[in-house]
């Protein structure tokens, strides 16, 4: 294994070396490595977690940075399966979640992968952050699929690099953002989970280059033949990276974009249904089904909560849609 760079991310926090002794089961609730006083800090996030959930985690974040002052800066590996490890700063705000062994990220999404599992596909994951996605559809619950993870984050992208190298380096890497056409952009942002090259930044962050979906078919070799699920979770510029993938949108795919619950206006999903040719659908609790789209009106009642987002998929692929509608009810995915 190999150290992480000390490039400090959007909260000061460095990452720390992956030579950490922390490792957290989520089949079994084992925590290996611990110090008593570590114990008792997963103890707190947990009850957090659990306690916060109530509100879509608001106030999950603040009580991280607390209580990262009581314990020493290090990584806390989370085995997500028997073939998946993913890591992450210990106290992440973000995905600390992932110590309550009741949650799941992004429960509708995993639900599709697993639901995909037996396809031919490839995975590319635009707004990678830590490579969550990738180590877990390049696992072999998840099928074993190709991924591409994409990055722009010189921070985050340390921490994707090493989560590639403790899952045998089975998914590329590309230090990158995408967008309408190849260039750079300056990134900015916060918190390292909504770093966004939109908006005004001025001269403050870090400069990063952009690429255009198209340009990975020639970057990657990939054949325009196969199939590809295309994840964009790139803050803000859903709508510029889909202009900048009209060669790439035209093969056998799915793209997931995510809709923000305090955009009203659904703007994505507005765009792809009154400018692309593709079929939208998403998860309706109503139904426990991911269901088609004619208008965004549904997207009124699905999107209950500002601080959360929500998926929706797109394809003008017949062989993606009868994929999306033969999947059965799911009575755990709670949006």
């Amino acid at each position: 294994m190999h150290a992480f760079q000390k490039s400090p991310d959007r909260d000061g926090f460095s990452p720390p070396s992956l030579a950490a002794h922390l490792m957290f089961d989520r089949s079994n609730g084992e925590l290996a490595g611990a110090t008593a006083r570590d114990r008792l800090v997963v103890g707190a996030l947990q009850a957090g977690a659990r306690t916060s959930s109530a509100w879509y985690y608001r106030g999950f974040a603040a009580g991280c940075k607390a209580l990262r002052n009581l314990t020493p800066e290090q990584t806390i590996a989370v085995r997500l399966n028997e073939d998946a490890v993913f890591s992450f700063p210990f106290c992440d705000g973000y995905w600390s979640l992932l110590l309550d062994r009741n949650y799941s990220y992004e429960r509708d999404m995993e639900a599709f992968f697993r639901g995909i599992a037996d396809a031919d596909y490839t995975l590319i994951d635009c707004g990678a952050n830590f490579g969550y996605w990738s180590t877990l559809v390049s696992s072999r619950p998840f099928g074993g699929h190709a991924s591409i993870a994409i990055e722009p984050s010189s921070a985050n992208f340390a921490i994707l690099s090493q989560n590639a190298a403790i899952n045998r380096d089975r998914f590329s890497l590309v230090r990158s953002t995408v967008g309408a056409t190849p260039g750079t952009a300056r990134l900015s942002g916060e918190k390292h989970e909504a770093l966004t090259i939109s908006g005004t930044g001025g001269e403050q962050g870090e400069v990063v280059p952009v690429i255009t979906l198209d340009n990975l078919i020639s970057r990657h070799a990939l054949d325009t033949a196969g199939r590809f699920v295309i994840k964009l979770d790139v803050e803000g510029v859903e709508i510029d990276a889909m202009k900048g993938g009209a060669r790439l949108l035209q093969t056998d795919c799915v793209v997931i974009c995510e809709e923000h619950g305090n955009d009203r206006n659904h703007t994505i999903s507005r765009y792809i249904l009154e400018n692309t040719a593709l079929r939208l659908f998403c998860y309706d609790p109503a139904t426990r089904r991911f269901e088609r789209l004619a208008d965004v009106s549904s997207l009124d009642r699905i999107k209950k909560a500002a601080n959360f987002g929500y998926n929706v998929l797109s394809t003008a692929s017949s062989y993606w849609e009868d994929r999306i509608r033969s999947m059965r009810p799911d009575p755990s995915i709670v949006p």
